[in-house]
Formats: C-alpha cells, structure tokens, sequence
C-alpha cells in the first residue's frame, strides 16, 4: 500500500475508534486502542518510536517520539486537546522531515467529529 491507500485505511479505523470511545479521555488512552486496532486491520504498527537528531554533527538520540508509525510509511501524531495550535502543525511536520517520512495524519480525537480532527501533513509527498 502507498501512503495515500494506508491514510484512507487508518483514517478508517480511527472514525471507528471514536465512534466508540466518543472525546475527552486521555491521549494515551486512544494511541493504546489506536494501535490495537490498526494492529487488528493488518497494519504494522510501531508505538512511541524514538526519533534521533543531529545537531553540530552530533547524534542526539531519543530526542523525540513518534506516537505511531504504520507501515513504516504513515506517521500519526495524535492528541486529545480542546483546539489544535499551530505548534502542533510545526511539530508532525518536524517529526516528517527527521524521519524522512512523506505523510503524517495529525489526529485530535477531543473533536466532535473527529473528522474535523483529522489532518494530513505532508513532506515531499
């Protein structure tokens, strides 16, 4: 699958999700059941990926973590915030090109609906 195909799958899931758990639990709570579920749908998944840097030609390690990464392709940034700041934006982004990822879903799931909660962030895609 392409990262277009694997969006449209997790985007699936996540609707699933949320229609089920409804907003306003914590963030952990929903990347716990996220990941089971897209685990479930066939979908490699890893969690809390750590994510290294290189800053005056040194490797700074774990300096960030990748809440989810599917298929070693998708990476989701998820939170349970009231309103998304554009910090937010600025950091799945950041996370793509450190990565050297293309796509990334930024998914709020405190949004009613969650599709107004659901972004795609991309980096050379």
């Amino acid at each position: 699958m392409n990262e277009n195909e694997l969006s449209h799958a997790i985007i699936g899931v996540a609707l699933k999700l949320h229609s089920r758990l409804g907003p306003g639990l914590l963030e952990s709570v929903y990347e716990s059941a996220f990941a089971y579920d897209l685990g479930e749908a066939g979908l490699d998944i890893k969690k809390q990926l750590p994510v290294s840097f290189l800053y005056k030609g040194i490797k700074m390690e774990s300096a960030y973590r990748i809440d989810l990464l599917v298929n070693d392709k998708v990476l989701i940034e998820m939170k349970a915030v009231e309103v998304l700041a554009p910090v937010h934006y600025a950091q799945t982004l950041t996370y793509l090109k450190l990565a050297s990822k293309k796509l990334g879903l930024l998914i709020n799931f405190n949004s009613m609906p969650l599709k107004n909660g659901i972004h795609r962030i991309v980096n050379d895609l």
